[in-house]
């Protein structure tokens, strides 16, 4: 199954889950569908793992609490989110060295909360993880200096930017 990208997100410096200037990150890059939920791209490698060629679980946990945190943008785009709590369930092995994605969206929207959920897709469209959370919802100037948005908040312009995304087909 395709989805239309409507709009890429923006991107963290030093961020461990979409930063690009980290050496430890995924380097994740987030884009709102035309169905109102968000995707997630990134490469898992081989020091992600927790057993040989597997992905660690709390790496895992950190993209899927990412990427729903995110999905409040596609409708409120100054609205910043904090982790209240996060549930997860793995529910398939994640295998270092893939390209993989994650989906999130919004559940329950209301005026200082927000809930989410979603999954962690394997190459296949397979749901390896699947999560839901609640995020309070914050300024931005209370969570980090004001300094963030000028100098570690953008927009990195790849080359080939998608027009869709593939989320996999686990039917076949």
């Amino acid at each position: 199954m395709k989805r239309r990208v409507v709009n890429k997100q923006f991107n963290s410096s030093r961020c461990v889950v979409c930063g690009d200037r980290n050496q430890f990150s995924l380097k994740t890059r987030f884009y709102d569908l035309d169905n109102g939920e968000v995707a997630a791209v990134f490469r898992t490698e081989d020091w992600h793992q927790s057993y040989p060629g597997r992905v660690h679980g709390g790496i895992l946990s950190a993209v899927l609490d990412e990427t729903i945190g995110r999905a409040i943008w596609v409708t409120s785009p100054d609205t910043w989110a904090v982790t209240v709590e996060l549930e997860l369930k793995f529910r398939k092995p994640v295998p270092t060295d893939a390209e993989l994605k994650a989906l999130g969206r919004v559940t329950r929207d209301a005026r200082r909360l927000f809930e989410g959920s979603g999954e962690i897709l394997l190459p296949d469209g397979t749901v390896a993880v699947e999560a839901k959370g609640k995020y309070f919802k914050m300024p931005v100037g209370e969570i980090a200096s004001e300094k963030f948005l000028e100098s570690e908040w953008y927009r990195i312009e790849d080359e080939a930017e998608p027009d869709e995304i593939e989320l996999g087909d686990p039917d076949g």
